[in-house]
């Protein structure tokens, strides 16, 4: 009987605790899901007048993006909270790679306005979007975003390297680092590396015969054909022979 009235003593306690919790988190929340579509729309709406310049990155899906607010701190659902970090003796530097995951609805979370859309959006107008909603919060927000990580981005690497394989392409890379990054030649390479580019835009075309590219890397470290080693875009194919 003891044990019993135990039992049902501790999990009304636990059942009180749970359900409080879940109030406090949706209560947290400030920012509905009208009008977080409602501001999108309207900034996908003046888009249309001026596309995104090819330099700017588009967020992806896995991408891992880091959201901060001047004077508020990192805007994570997993941030420290404030009264953590004063614990804290030493403060330590963030992770390679920390943030948070574009996930693959597309969306991230976020303190107080919850889940957003953000795939397709470049850092800038992520920025901007933001801070329109944390404007119903705070009183004219500076919000940061900045790119973690890409995951995103790919390109793959084929042949007489010591490491081929599909690799993320974090940050702007030429040929000649692409072979390094993927452990140089091998001992049997011509040194001949041909590029596949599925989508050839008008910049490509002077070097670009039809979809590839060929960069010979001995004409290159004599300073021959320069120009060819060119950088990177994501779905490229590099194949080394």
């Amino acid at each position: 009987m003891l044990r019993m009235f135990l039992f049902v003593y501790f999990f009304c306690i636990f059942f009180t605790q749970t359900v409080a919790f879940s109030a406090q988190s949706s209560a947290d929340i400030s920012t509905t899901n009208e009008q977080k579509r409602s501001v999108l729309k309207e900034m996908l709406g003046a888009r249309a007048d001026s596309l995104p310049s090819e330099e700017e990155y588009v967020i992806g899906y896995g991408d891992i993006l880091t959201v901060s607010i001047f004077e508020e701190g990192d805007m994570s659902v997993s941030a420290p909270t404030n009264a953590d970090t004063d614990a804290q003796e030493t403060e330590q530097p963030p992770s390679a790679g920390s943030g948070t995951p574009v996930m693959m609805d597309g969306r991230i979370s976020l303190k107080h306005i919850g889940d957003v859309e953000v795939v397709g959006l470049t850092l800038t107008e992520f920025a901007d979007y933001l801070k329109r909603l944390y404007s119903t919060i705070y009183d004219d927000p500076i919000v940061t975003t900045t790119l973690a990580q890409s995951k995103s981005l790919r390109y793959t690497v084929m042949g007489e390297v010591k490491s081929p394989g599909i690799f993320s392409l974090e940050f702007p890379m030429n040929l000649v680092q692409i072979v390094a990054r993927s452990g140089g030649f091998t001992e049997w390479a011509s040194k001949t590396i041909t590029v596949v580019r599925k989508i050839i835009k008008e910049e490509d075309k002077a070097l670009f015969k039809g979809h590839t590219l060929i960069f010979d890397y001995d004409n290159f470290i004599t300073g021959k054909a320069l120009d060819k080693n060119i950088i990177i875009r994501s779905n490229d194919i590099i194949i080394i022979d």
